[in-house]
């Protein structure tokens, strides 16, 4: 480890449970953030600001003008512009960026989820979350999954293919219209920021294998109350992805 890094994450290096050894796995371990909104935002910042070497970050949208009160990443100057492209552009201290501006099918996950140690489910449509919920299993990659909801969100961690996996906790998907989305029903700002806070934090806690994360278990978070919850969730014999897995 270089000069200038054992200044930039000295604060880090000095917890006892990381020290240099723990940095430098942060530094070799790649992570893949599939959605670069709400979410995503504060996730990639912190988890470039603690050192992870290689980020991956995949969205085939652009920046409008409605993402600006969550997706911290972006300001009106953005506007129009493709939010990988941007993130890229905004994240400095990572040692490596790695953009894909497509849209995450069933024809590409399996490729890119190959090449990287985690993935970070920041995405807002449960197409999207089951197909990465299938995918890791498959390909035994942890994922952390989050969502948000007007004032609530939650978020959880699925261990790859040893299960339970998102499946086990939400069988099917709502039917649509049942549950309001950003656009629907709208969201208070903050709200994406702090559930991606706390994925960033669990993808450093499992690359580290620090305290206790959210494996198996589901966190509740009303910021309208400021309450916070958390359940286990077991493993579901029926459910073919784990048992196939």
């Amino acid at each position: 480890m270089q000069a200038h890094e054992l200044a930039q994450y000295a604060q880090q290096i000095k917890l006892f449970d990381i020290g240099i050894s723990g940095q430098n796995k942060l530094k070799n371990s790649k992570v893949l953030c599939v959605g670069a909104g709400g979410l995503a935002s504060s996730c990639l910042l912190y988890l470039s600001a603690a050192g992870v070497g290689t980020l991956g970050v995949m969205d085939d949208d652009c920046v409008e003008l409605s993402n600006l009160p969550r997706q911290i990443l972006y300001d009106q100057s953005h506007v129009g512009k493709p939010k990988v492209t941007v993130a890229a552009e905004k994240i400095k201290n990572a040692n490596e960026m790695v953009t894909y501006q497509e849209k995450l099918t069933t024809n590409n996950a399996e490729t890119i989820f190959q090449n990287y140690d985690i993935v970070v489910d920041c995405t807002d449509n449960f197409t999207a979350r089951y197909l990465i919920n299938d995918m890791c299993v498959k390909t035994n990659k942890p994922f952390v999954f989050a969502s948000i909801n007007e004032y609530k969100g939650q978020a959880g961690v699925v261990n790859g293919s040893i299960g339970p996996c998102y499946r086990c906790l939400f069988p099917s998907a709502p039917t649509a219209g049942v549950i309001n989305t950003c656009e629907s029903g709208g969201v208070l700002g903050p709200l994406p920021g702090i559930l991606g806070l706390i994925q960033a934090t669990e993808v450093v806690k499992h690359i580290l294998k620090l305290g206790e994360g959210l494996v198996s278990k589901l966190l509740l978070i009303d910021i309208f109350t400021m309450q916070f919850e958390k359940f286990h969730f077991s493993r579901d014999p029926n459910c073919q992805y784990c048992r196939l897995a």
